[in-house]
């Protein structure tokens, strides 16, 4: 369904498109999410596939929590904070921000603040994702974009034709579909600016790969090595290509992204340690809470009570 938010422009190539998260649809089936269904009744317009609604005021939600849709928010005048996989982002005037599947996130959003959101259902975002100019992952580490003022206007003047259409009562995919498609356009372009690592992905298609591996195969495989293999270079080699392009090292990257499910099954399940564990593919939960008390400097349960409190 689609659901008016503001969000970052994406782009991912179409016979890749859900390598950057099929893992976040996988793990739906016990972890606790938001459908779109739960929006329908505040929604300002919209149909099966996707809602319309507007922001007005205060709103805030502390406890952590995702969604099953893709979601596109355009502030208009806005202030607050806006969590992201355990990242605060400052909610400013003229933004875009995106939130895909699966992803943790949480909002204060102060009085005075005007915008729009679009919440989109997984199948109708693919026929307009192929214009999103940049991978998946550019857009989960950059999710929000602050916009000049020339293409808040073109992107508000899209949104409300899209509110348009879909009060209609009869509204047309194509046609939504095709508004859909401009703003993935003029999103890419303004993201092109801030989206630095795109330029090293791109001039490094070994690295890109990785990255991608990285999102597949974590849970399972947390060596450099099998990477290493499954782009035919040696284990060395792709240090050196990490941590001259990247300033990481390749360990580095893979614990990251293992850290990052970790801490999102933490705060938005009630699985306990140790299945946490099992999950993630480590056979010994004591090992696993010396892992995240390593790189996240609390041991699990704190992580989770500090959530509470």
């Amino acid at each position: 369904m689609f659901f008016y938010y503001k969000i970052p422009y994406i782009t991912i190539e179409p016979n890749c498109i859900w390598y950057m998260v099929k893992d976040l649809y996988d793990e739906e089936t016990y972890i606790p999410i938001i459908g779109i269904h739960e929006f329908r009744k505040d929604q300002s317009a919209g149909r099966e596939e996707f809602l319309f609604n507007e922001l007005h005021g205060e709103r805030h939600i502390g406890r952590p929590h995702k969604h099953d849709f893709f979601i596109i928010i355009l502030f208009d005048i806005a202030e607050g904070v806006h969590t992201i996989d355990f990242h605060d982002y400052p909610i400013g005037n003229r933004q875009i921000h995106v939130l895909f599947p699966g992803q943790v996130h949480t909002w204060d959003i102060k009085p005075n603040t005007t915008g729009y959101q679009l919440m989109v259902q997984r199948s109708f975002f693919e026929r307009f994702a192929p214009f999103f100019r940049f991978s998946f992952s550019h857009y989960i580490n950059h999710p929000v974009i602050s916009l000049t003022d020339n293409n808040f206007d073109l992107l508000k003047y899209e949104f409300d034709a899209i509110r348009d259409e879909l009060k209609t009562g009869n509204s047309l995919q194509e046609v939504i579909s095709a508004r859909a498609a401009v703003i993935a356009a003029i999103v890419s372009k303004e993201a092109e600016a801030i989206f630095t690592d795109f330029k090293v992905f791109q001039s490094n298609p070994r690295l890109a790969k990785f990255n991608m591996l990285i999102d597949k195969f974590y849970k399972q495989e947390k060596l450099v090595g099998f990477y290493a293999s499954k782009l035919n270079i040696s284990s060395n080699y792709l240090n050196i290509l990490c941590k001259t392009h990247l300033n990481i090292s390749a360990t580095k990257l893979i614990q990251q992204r293992v850290l990052l499910e970790a801490k999102r099954l933490l705060q938005s399940t009630d699985l306990s340690i140790k299945e946490i564990a099992f999950e993630l593919g480590f056979i010994d939960h004591a090992y696993f809470s010396n892992f995240f008390k390593g790189h996240a400097g609390v041991t699990p349960t704190q992580f989770r009570d500090s959530d509470d409190t």
